[in-house]
């Protein structure tokens, strides 16, 4: 257990010369506390002070859109056109103390910004979703310009400047789930023949070096990619490793490994997990140690770990450098530092489910953000909150009619 304990403990030292303290981090979870000016309420600082305390080396937060007219989900935190940093120092702030450190997670919907937030959402293509439940839930949307595409990467670029202006030591970029920088990856939602689709990497890589640029060498820029997106000609496996290689010449300082998009949510658990993946302990594992073999970029894997051996054997594996806890601190904030002191303790996973695939896909989703509220609020988890309050409590009367109207 000292050995194992040890090894979570390790220091790491990115390419840029930043640190982090150890190798457990937070990974991004859609909190939906921003105010009705999409700005960062008490709240949210309330509640990353939680998880500071709780020991995580590195907190990367939820879903920041760039463009307050895109979002993903109510309540998003979002970019103003005119920004100040004054207004999300006091989230930036509620680390201070701790030795965490805070990313800010840099996104844009694309095509997922459910009807009731946006009637035509922009995408790389005019592609629809093809899965009709979702197709319900998501208005059809328009081919994005080439000016367009200009003043969003320029969004990424101002949004990265003005967080690290604010106190955010790190920046992370969702290319992961379909967002925006998903679809100009994959072959079934970037249709285009100008050059954003002849090399269908180009936008995410020309983010990159936009953000890199607008924040300095010394700070740490971060991708979330997926390995595949698990649909029939999709964006493939072989493919992502070649943008792994692509984001390691251009200078990331860390990648995290995800899968899946709306349709098909392999970053959620969804359908059969191998078992050499379960005895494993981690869902992307195996993709992991591909891309170390195609670039020496730190690597964060996130879901599926449960005891500190189990993380521990993924780091002396070498494939991956940070292990990445998303909802299993939703019901113990201080987790991190329960495994690093050396107690015997479990990533658990306390969502219940009701037996209907469609509901629980929901459920999922509700579960763990209202035990994020109630973190927020200064009260602990409810780990008996049962599957049907749940989504009573989320305004859920015919969970398979809601889930068909705002899946996301």
């Amino acid at each position: 257990m000292t050995a194992t304990r040890e090894l979570l403990a390790e220091p790491l030292e990115l390419r840029c010369g930043a640190v982090l303290p150890h190798r457990i981090a937070k990974a991004a979870l859609s909190e939906q506390l921003g105010d009705r000016r999409n700005r960062p309420t008490r709240e949210l600082a309330e509640l990353y002070r939680t998880w500071a305390g709780g020991g995580a080396g590195l907190l990367v937060s939820g879903n920041v859109m760039v463009d307050p007219a895109a979002l993903g989900e109510p309540r998003n935190v979002a970019l103003p056109t005119v920004a100040d940093p004054a207004d999300f120092r006091p989230w930036a702030r509620s680390v201070d103390g701790t030795g965490a450190r805070l990313w800010v997670q840099l996104n844009h919907p694309g095509r997922q910004s459910p009807r009731f937030l946006s009637r035509q959402p922009v995408a790389p293509s005019a592609v629809p979703f093809a899965e009709r439940g979702v197709r319900t839930a998501f208005a059809a949307p328009r081919a994005l310009t080439g000016d367009e595409i200009e003043a969003i990467i320029d969004r990424f670029a101002r949004a990265a400047r003005t967080f690290v202006d604010a106190g955010f030591s790190g920046v992370q970029l969702h290319g992961a789930h379909g967002y925006l920088i998903s679809q100009f990856l994959s072959p079934l939602t970037n249709l285009r023949d100008d050059a954003w689709g002849r090399d269908r990497s180009r936008f995410l890589l020309e983010v990159v070096r936009r953000v890199r640029t607008a924040v300095g060498d010394s700070v740490p820029v971060s991708v979330k990619l997926n390995s595949a997106d698990f649909q029939r000609g999709g964006f493939t496996e072989d493919e992502s490793l070649r943008v792994v290689r692509a984001l390691g010449e251009a200078g990331i300082d860390l990648l995290e490994v995800s899968g899946g998009t709306y349709e098909k949510a392999a970053m959620m658990g969804a359908g059969a997990v191998r078992e050499s993946t379960t005895r494993r302990e981690a869902y992307f594992l195996d993709y992991a140690a591909k891309a170390r073999r195609v670039s020496d970029v730190a690597l964060m894997v996130t879901g599926g770990f449960t005891t500190a051996e189990g993380m521990a054997e993924a780091l002396r594996s070498g494939a991956l450098d940070v292990i990445g806890l998303g909802r299993p601190l939703t019901v113990d904030p201080a987790l991190p530092a329960r495994l690093l002191s050396g107690e015997d303790v479990r990533a658990e996973r306390l969502c219940p489910r009701t037996g209907i695939r469609l509901a629980d896909s929901l459920l999922e989703i509700q579960w763990h953000t209202q035990q994020l509220h109630r973190v927020a609020a200064g009260k602990p988890a409810d780990r008996g909150r049962g599957a049907w309050r749940t989504l009573a409590q989320g305004g859920i009367s015919d969970p398979l009619n809601a889930f068909r109207r705002v899946r996301g």
